[in-house]
């Protein structure tokens, strides 16, 4: 029922945040001219929905550290854009707000030698604080990204803490 809600309730501006950045073409250019570490090391959004957003990330030689594994700022980047895309899609058609991230932890728990894919599944509770906010009013969210591997294991665990403040 929550789902159809949130579903139902996402904006026009808000779909089309959801189409460009899952549009191969669009999220290219747009990570160019804002994030291109992102196009460096290959990150795509699969899914971006508004109750998660996974992000993939590959294993290659642009993401590889000397360890034989995918490179701690790589898995962060990852982690940090499944959050801010769903904060993103959360703000999109809602006025002006100011979106920033205030604390940053992470916990690793396996190497991340192969293609890893981080979900955020905190739609729901992201989509409450923001309409919860008044005009000049800031609400924070720590958010989990969790990604894991092929096989299903979780490779690290990151809490990315977001600061929403609505605009006059």
């Amino acid at each position: 029922m929550e789902t159809q809600r949130l579903a139902q309730s996402l904006s026009s501006a808000a779909l089309d945040y959801q189409r460009k950045m899952t549009s191969t073409i669009v999220f290219w250019f747009a990570m160019l001219v804002k994030l291109p570490s992102a196009i460096f090391w290959g990150l795509r959004i699969k899914t971006l929905t508004s109750e998660s957003c996974a992000v993939t990330i590959p294993y290659s030689w642009r993401t590889q550290n000397p360890f034989k594994s995918i490179y701690f700022a790589a898995l962060a980047g990852a982690a940090e854009l499944s959050t801010g895309a769903l904060g993103q899609l959360a703000l999109a058609g809602r006025g002006a707000f100011s979106m920033l991230v205030v604390d940053f932890r992470a916990e690793y728990s396996k190497k991340a030698n192969s293609k890893i894919t981080f979900t955020c599944e905190q739609g729901a509770e992201l989509f409450a604080l923001i309409e919860s906010l008044s005009v000049g009013e800031a609400g924070q969210l720590t958010m989990i990204s969790s990604g894991k591997n092929p096989q299903g294991e979780v490779v690290a665990q990151f809490f990315v803490t977001w600061s929403f403040k609505r605009k006059s």
